[in-house]
């Protein structure tokens, strides 16, 4: 059984008892008979409509897991109150697994969820509070430490199963917002009364613990609500940079922008901002891409940045132009001058195009992995409940951009950054100033190759090591990489440096049944036969589909 399913379970077993282990209050405002038989009438229908309208409900659960989901909720039913349903109705459709699947309960007005008037976000450095009301300016910019029962740790784990999504990305980007709903804190036992909610955080060194009473109303929607805006609905907020004396970083001047670019004179750099995949009412995205790649073609440009970081996605036949003129420019499309900014938010048709970039150009992506998987269900239909009118959207389509094999959870940048609160704070972008630093390096697999050749395997393996030690490499794939190192060196001969390579590339990705495969081949080729058996076997294990192996172990038994 799957870890969501497993919680899912248990969450819906347990008389919500918060994740912290502390008990919650008892429910005293719980549906009365006929609001019951809605809400079961609700569950039936949303359990009957998701498998016949999702494109495949069950890829990640089974259908047994979800009907006893079900039946679980329905029992409980009666003895819950009306958002205690809500969340677990939200955590039902979460366990589907894939991002466009879900209930979004946090901007719904038939839900109606209230919010406290605090803005987090999850910075490299933990959780803080980055704005909020002037009523509680005395804890912007401290870092969470506790809110209600739970630590900052706890109440994240206790919310991220009511989160659909591709991957944990995802969790990033919206634990911030559901950790500051009253109704889903209360749900899940995080606090006592949602009529206020004792948050405790930390500024150098001192801890404040302050009492929050929710906002009636709709919450801002999310490109007022995201990181860095100014509040167009709250513009009294206070926010964590309203001290800097620094300029606005470019990805946070004009988020609510669909889509602009901006030369930077000094580094002759095209910094290219996409924020979603739609076109203007005053200009389509194809009369953008003219525009940005005439420019282009007119001015020195040694770096092409695209910026991805808030595009979660719209519709990817738009992506077309850009895709095209970025391919079309010699002067643009090289390694080291082209980079695409991804992160938590790069989903959807923003996923599709950096699928494109990642299989037609030389991009490099710096940043933080994207929120969507390579290849993703998406383009969510609507089911509508009948009494409650509460949307539950699924995919209905599959969209296959790369190899069926490419089971990756997400796109990851070829260099890592995150920001810290700090660099918020003082309005740095850590992720354009690695770009304008960079300076082209050899591959991983190249500088190997030259230490091999040298016959210097102790140096070969240190470089390994140093390289995979590197937060800047912590998303870097190099299975491939080192897997085509190793069969080149087969390919001369030099069967004892072809196994060292693959020995690391075991090392580094254990649970890969090609690498084990390969590891098998280069013993069988040098003679040893124990330890070729040893790891067909192995990648057997680990995939046992795995036609070669058995042949392999096969002859080498016989033998």
């Amino acid at each position: 059984m799957t870890r969501i399913i497993s919680l899912l379970l248990l969450n819906l077993t347990l008389s919500a008892t918060a994740q912290t282990g502390k008990p919650s209050v008892s429910v005293v405002d719980k549906v009365d008979k006929a609001e019951a038989g809605k809400w079961r009438e609700d569950l039936r229908f949303m359990a009957q409509e998701m498998p016949k309208r999702h494109k495949n409900l069950f890829h990640t659960m089974t259908r047994q897991q979800f009907d006893d989901a079900v039946g679980k909720l329905d029992e409980r039913i009666p003895s819950l109150a009306r958002h205690q349903i809500i969340v677990d109705l939200a955590r039902i459709v979460a366990a589907v697994g894939d991002g466009h699947t879900g209930i979004g309960f946090l901007y719904s007005p038939t839900v109606g969820f209230r919010y406290y008037p605090l803005a987090l976000y999850l910075f490299k450095d933990g959780l803080f509070v980055y704005a909020a009301d002037p009523q509680y300016r005395s804890i912007v910019g401290g870092r969470v430490i506790t809110i209600g029962n739970a630590t900052a740790g706890q109440a994240i784990e206790a919310v991220r199963d009511l989160i659909h999504r591709d991957n944990d990305m995802t969790v990033k980007e919206r634990v911030p917002l559901i950790l500051t709903t009253p109704e889903v804190l209360h749900a899940l036992g995080l606090i006592n009364d949602m009529e206020e909610a004792r948050f405790v955080v930390e500024q150098n060194g001192r801890q404040t613990a302050v009492e929050i009473r929710p906002v009636a109303g709709p919450r801002p929607n999310r490109n007022n609500w995201a990181l860095g805006q100014r509040f167009s609905k709250l513009p009294d907020w206070i926010d964590a940079r309203a001290g800097s004396d620094g300029v606005t970083p470019l990805w946070l001047e004009q988020p609510e922008d669909y889509f602009r670019f901006t030369y930077l004179d000094h580094s002759q750099t095209m910094y290219v901002q996409f924020n979603d995949v739609a076109n203007k009412d005053t200009e389509t995205v194809a009369d953008f891409a003219r525009r940005v790649f005439a420019f282009a073609d007119s001015h020195p440009v040694d770096r092409f940045v695209l910026d991805l970081r808030w595009n979660t996605g719209g519709n990817n036949y738009l992506n077309k132009p850009l895709l095209l003129g970025i391919i079309k420019s010699n002067k643009i499309d090289q390694r080291g001058r082209l980079f695409a900014i991804i992160g938590r938010r790069t989903f959807s048709a923003a996923q599709n195009l950096v699928n494109d970039l990642e299989k037609y150009t030389n991009v490099m992506f710096v940043g933080e992995p994207t929120a969507g998987n390579p290849n993703f269900y998406g383009d969510p239909t609507s089911i509508i409940l009948p009494n409650s009118g509460i949307v539950v959207r699924v995919s209905t389509l599959w969209w296959q951009d790369l190899d069926s094999r490419d089971t990756r959870q997400w796109t990851g940048p070829h260099i890592a950054v995150e920001l810290a609160s700090e660099d918020y704070r003082t309005n740095r972008d850590p992720v354009l100033r690695t770009i304008l630093d960079y300076v082209p390096k050899k591959d991983l697999a190249e500088i190997l190759m030259d230490a091999l050749t040298a016959n210097d395997v102790p140096s070969a393996v240190r470089v390994h090591r140093e390289f995979k030690a590197d937060p800047t490499n912590a998303y870097v794939n190099t299975e491939g990489a080192m897997n085509n190192l190793g069969y080149r060196l087969m390919g001369m001969k030099r069967l004892e440096n072809a196994i060292e390579v693959f020995k690391l590339n075991v090392a580094s990705y254990p649970k890969s049944a090609n690498a084990y495969d390969s590891l098998a081949e280069a013993y069988m080729v040098n003679g040893n036969k124990e330890l070729a058996i040893t790891n067909y076997e192995r990648s057997l294990e680990l995939n046992p589909a795995n036609s070669n192996a058995v042949e392999m172990l096969t002859r080498l038994k016989q033998k």
